[in-house]
C-alpha cells in the first residue's frame, strides 16, 4: 500500500469530505448539522479519500464536543483507527445508524468496518441510543392532565431535583457521571447542558401534583439543530405512576406551541421504560446511535 496522509480540511478543499461513499446515510443524518471545515479530517491514499470524521460543537464553543461523523472505505479501518489516534482532540464519538441497520447485511457490514476502526483507535462503546424525531403528522399526545408545570428560576432547585433522579437513574452517561464525581458531577453536567442550550432559561418547568408536591422535571429545549426535548426527570418518590409520560406529554405541547414543527429526542435503548413512553407519544424511531468513549489506556 502507498503512504498514507492524513490532514484537515480548510474552506478551499472542503468538497474533498464528500468524496468518499455514503452508504450509512450519515448525509441525511446531518442535513441540519453545521460542521467547520477546520473540525473536519481526512485520510488520504494516492489522493483518494478513505476515511474521513467531523467534529462537532456549538457556535461558541471553541474546543469540539465529540465526533459525530465518522466512515472508512471498506478494507481501510488501520487509516479510519489512525485518522482518529492522531486527531488533537479526544472526545466521545456518536455514530448515527439507520434503524434496524443489524438486519441488513449490507448496513451491518458498513457499521462493523466503522466500529472496527474506533475499536482500533482505543474507543470503547458506551451506549446504543434510540434516536426520535416528531412532526405533526405523528399527532400531539394527550395531556393527562394530572399535573402542574411551573418555571422555577433558582438553578439550586433543580440541581437537588437532578441529584434525586440520577441516584436512581436508568441513563447511562449519567451513571458515568455518577461513578466518576458523584451524583454531584451528574447533576452539574445536566445544568451546563441545560445552559449550553440557546433557548431560554425560562422554558424550564418543574412539575407538581395538584396538592402541591414536587414530581419531576422536564426542559423545552433547542440545540443548534432545532427542538429537542431536552430531559424528563421523575423524582424517586414518584415512580410508578406513569409521570414521565406527562411530563413528555407537556414538553411536546410546550415546544409546539412556540413554533416547533418537528422535536428531536433519544433515550438508551436500555431504558426500557422511557422507550414505552416516547412510543406511547407518538415518537417514531428516526436513526440508532452508538456512543464511544476514548479509552483509558
Amino acid at each position: 500500500m502507498t503512504d498514507l496522509v492524513i490532514r484537515a480540511l480548510d474552506e478551499r478543499d472542503a468538497p474533498l469530505f464528500d468524496t468518499l461513499p455514503d452508504p450509512l446515510n450519515a448525509r441525511e443524518a446531518h442535513r441540519l448539522t453545521r460542521h467547520r471545515p477546520d473540525w473536519k479530517r481526512l485520510a488520504l491514499r494516492d489522493g483518494e479519500v478513505v476515511a474521513r470524521a467531523a467534529w462537532w460543537g456549538g457556535p461558541d464553543d471553541t474546543e469540539p464536543l465529540n465526533v459525530n461523523w465518522f466512515d472508512v472505505a471498506e478494507g481501510e479501518e488501520e487509516a479510519g483507527a489512525e485518522l482518529l489516534r492522531t486527531a488533537p482532540w479526544q472526545v466521545e464519538l456518536e455514530m448515527n445508524l439507520p434503524g434496524g441497520w443489524r438486519a441488513d447485511p449490507a448496513l451491518r457490514s458498513a457499521a462493523e468496518t466503522r466500529f472496527t476502526a474506533v475499536r482500533d483507535a482505543g474507543y470503547e462503546l458506551l451506549v446504543e441510543r434510540f434516536m426520535y424525531r416528531w412532526t405533526p403528522e405523528c399527532g400531539l399526545p394527550e395531556r393527562p392532565g394530572r399535573l402542574v408545570f411551573r418555571p422555577e428560576p433558582d438553578d439550586e432547585v433543580f440541581r437537588d431535583a437532578l441529584r434525586r433522579i440520577h441516584s436512581v437513574t436508568l441513563d447511562t452517561h449519567a451513571l458515568k457521571a455518577v461513578g466518576e464525581g458523584g451524583l454531584d458531577k451528574a447533576a452539574q453536567e445536566e445544568l451546563d447542558f441545560f445552559h449550553w442550550c440557546p433557548s431560554p432559561r425560562q422554558w424550564w418547568q418543574i412539575a407538581h401534583t395538584p396538592e402541591g408536591e414536587p414530581v419531576g422535571i422536564h426542559i423545552p429545549a433547542h440545540n443548534p439543530a432545532g427542538p429537542c426535548v431536552g430531559f424528563i426527570g421523575v423524582l424517586p418518590n414518584q415512580r410508578g405512576h406513569g409521570y414521565a409520560y406527562d411530563l413528555l406529554a407537556e414538553c411536546t405541547h410546550f415546544l409546539v406551541e412556540r413554533g416547533a414543527e418537528f422535536i428531536s429526542a433519544a433515550t438508551d435503548q436500555g431504558n426500557f421504560p422511557m422507550a414505552a413512553n416516547f412510543a406511547r407519544a407518538g415518537y417514531p424511531v428516526v436513526r440508532e446511535r452508538l456512543n464511544f468513549h476514548p479509552g483509558t489506556a
